[in-house]
C-alpha cells in the first residue's frame, strides 16, 4: 500500500480536477426516450469506446512523456463520462434533478466504497442522494482523489510500455466508462431520485 504522506500531494490536485470537473452539471443532448434503458446502454458502449480511444492515443508517449498525460487524461475521461451521465439522465428525463452530487455518486461510487457511504443512503426502495455543503463535498472528493492517486500509482508501470500499456489503459477507460454508466442507470431506474436536507 502506498504512503499516504507521499500521495497526498496529487490527492490534493486530483480533488480539485474532480471539483471542477463536477462544478456544474452539463446540459443532457439526448431527448426523453420511451425506451431509455436501451438508449442508455448504447450510449453507454459509444461513450466507453471514446474514452478508451482518447485514453489509450494519451497513453502512447513513452516514459516521462507518458507520465505527464496521466492528468489530462483522467480530466477528459471525467468529462465524457459526465456528459454521458447527464445524455443519460435526459433519456430518462430526470436531467432537472440532476445535482453535482448525483454526479459525484456516479462517476465514482464504483472507485471508493467510502463514497456510497457518505453520499447515499437507501431509504426503502429510494436511494436517497445527500445534498453536500462546499466543505463536505471537498471532504468527499479529497477522498476520492486519495483513492484515484493510489489506483493510478499501481498502474503507472503501464505508461513505461508504450503500446502494450496503452491498450491496458484503454481497456480500464472503457470498462471504468460502462461501470459508471451502470451506476448512473441503476440509481435513475429508482422509484424516486431523491435529495437528502
Amino acid at each position: 500500500m502506498a504512503d499516504l504522506s507521499a500521495v497526498a500531494p496529487l490527492a490534493g490536485t486530483l480533488a480539485d480536477a474532480i471539483e471542477n470537473v463536477v462544478s456544474r452539471v452539463p446540459a443532457t443532448r439526448e431527448a426523453v426516450s420511451s425506451k431509455p434503458g436501451t438508449a442508455a446502454r448504447a450510449l453507454a458502449r459509444k461513450s466507453a469506446t471514446r474514452a478508451a480511444a482518447l485514453s489509450g492515443a494519451l497513453a502512447l508517449p513513452p516514459g516521462i512523456f507518458g507520465m505527464l498525460t496521466v492528468l489530462p487524461d483522467l480530466i477528459a475521461i471525467w468529462r465524457i463520462q459526465a456528459q454521458m451521465v447527464a445524455d443519460i439522465s435526459g433519456l430518462y428525463g430526470k436531467e432537472v434533478e440532476l445535482t453535482r452530487a448525483h454526479m459525484v455518486y456516479c462517476l465514482f461510487r464504483h472507485a471508493t466504497s467510502q463514497l456510497a457511504r457518505d453520499v447515499a443512503v437507501r431509504a426503502g426502495e429510494r436511494l436517497v442522494i445527500r445534498q453536500l455543503s462546499g466543505g463536505a463535498l471537498k471532504s468527499v472528493l479529497t477522498s476520492v482523489g486519495m483513492s484515484v492517486t493510489q489506483r493510478v500509482a499501481g498502474t503507472a508501470a503501464s505508461r513505461w510500455i508504450p503500446v502494450v500499456g496503452a491498450a491496458a489503459v484503454a481497456g480500464y477507460a472503457y470498462y471504468d466508462t460502462l461501470q459508471v454508466a451502470k451506476t448512473a442507470i441503476g440509481l435513475l431506474e429508482t422509484p424516486e431520485l431523491a435529495l437528502s436536507a
